[in-house]
């Protein structure tokens, strides 16, 4: 497993081993002792799945602020995202930068997103499986969201404004200069 910092060093790339063969593959997708040995000392509490049917589906950004903020681990069990982790703690010297990446199932990528800021993603293909550890449980009176289109954060969506699937919840988030200081 491989593990690298990302334009934002709190954000990391996770590369797990895939040992194939004619059967398929077998990849160990998270080992605590091996996040340890680099640092990160993770206590993950909560497994999600989510599956978009559309391409085009964009989720987020969301966050859940104190005492339920969590980190995430994320991949894709079936099809391909653009996932964006916005650093959104406002003492941060990369507060309202990005990172963006894409995970797939075929890659294998992981990308792991610490408390402080706000994740989401966009499905590129149909039928799209994203596959998440948080190491807090969730509270709906803590879960927030922040505006995925706010043309400041500047993400290199692959969708337009009419064309992404939102969830209403997702239409209606804050734009960064809104957004009360959660993280500070």
């Amino acid at each position: 497993m491989d593990i690298y910092s990302t334009a934002i060093s709190d954000v990391k790339i996770v590369k797990p081993a895939r040992f194939s063969d004619h059967r398929g593959f077998f990849s160990e997708v998270f080992n605590l002792e091996k996040f340890a040995r680099v640092g990160i000392r993770l206590n993950f509490v909560q497994d999600n799945t989510s599956l978009s049917v559309e391409p085009g589906t964009v989720r987020g950004l969301h966050f859940q602020s104190q005492p339920f903020a969590q980190a995430k681990l994320i991949r894709v069990g079936q099809g391909r995202i653009l996932d964006v982790a916005v650093d959104i703690r406002r003492s941060s010297p990369t507060f309202g930068q990005h990172v963006a990446v894409e995970l797939s199932a075929e890659n294998g990528l992981q990308l792991l997103v610490p408390e402080g800021f706000a994740h989401g993603f966009c499905t590129l293909e149909a039928n799209t499986e994203v596959i998440y550890k948080v190491t807090n449980y969730y509270s709906s009176a803590h879960d927030h969201g922040l505006a995925w289109d706010d043309p400041v954060l500047s993400i290199a969506w692959p969708v337009t404004h009419e064309s992404a699937v939102l969830s209403e919840k997702d239409r209606c988030h804050s734009r960064l200069a809104d957004l009360p200081h959660y993280f500070d």
